[in-house]
């Protein structure tokens, strides 16, 4: 149920990406936080949006380096220059370490993913993961469709192929496990157009009862609301 699979299946490098709104840095930000509870080795966490100014990974340094988990992305140290699209140098530092699991998150959509083409001589597919984060309660996402021209396109610009699906359907506070199992059934209708595989099924620690998704099969991974700040509710 949590995320285990990840450490059996996942290659050392696992790229997240998704459609604006899918909840793709909560789910790298709340993978890094369960690979650093289970104490494995050395992990990164490199944020690579560049473009959306608002829920960057990076914002959560402090936690997740006191989590032991390294955060890489920004040229700048300063909160005042963290929506700069800069990127600095070091990124590429967990990219080459070889000892080093590697969560990369990127920009929304084929124009955020377009970053990935700056390293990719580092993302073979020999140790790289690429997952893509569908919320089933977004416009473009709504259906098989849209979620297929989406992941086209993702992997037209960046030249890697989609490894899995990862469903998070929600509504931020307001998910239900009714949306969760909806989105299960979007994400299997995408899997089997595809040939890709259903990942995990996610759902908000503290909001949704895993107890209520058990007709899900399959793995349930807990998200945490890291990247929610308390003003917004």
């Amino acid at each position: 149920m949590t995320g285990g699979r990840f450490f059996d299946k996942a290659r050392r490098k696992i790229i997240v990406t998704g459609h604006y709104g899918s909840g793709k840095t909560e789910f790298a930000v709340s993978l890094a936080m369960l690979l650093a509870a289970r104490n494995t080795g050395k992990l990164a966490l490199v944020d690579l949006d560049i473009v959306n100014p608002y829920f960057r990974s990076r914002e959560q340094r402090d936690m997740l380096e006191h989590a032991g988990v390294s955060v890489y992305g920004s040229a700048y140290d300063s909160e005042i220059t963290l929506e700069l699209p800069a990127l600095g140098s070091t990124v590429r530092a967990p990219l080459e370490n070889p000892d080093c699991r590697v969560i990369i998150d990127v920009g929304g959509d084929d124009s955020g993913a377009l970053v990935l083409n700056q390293y990719r001589k580092y993302l073979t597919d020999n140790d790289t993961t690429v997952l893509t984060v569908v919320n089933a309660n977004r416009p473009e996402t709504r259906y098989p469709e849209g979620a297929l021209r989406h992941i086209s396109a993702i992997e037209y610009i960046t030249g890697l192929t989609i490894t899995g699906i990862v469903n998070n359907s929600h509504m931020l506070r307001e998910t239900t496990a009714e949306m969760i199992v909806a989105g299960h059934g979007l994400c299997g209708k995408i899997c089997k157009e595809t040939d890709k595989e259903l990942w995990c099924d996610c759902y908000p620690d503290g909001i949704v009862d895993p107890d209520d998704l058990k007709g899900i099969s399959g793995t349930l991974m807990p998200l945490g609301l890291y990247m929610r700040p308390t003003w917004l509710d």
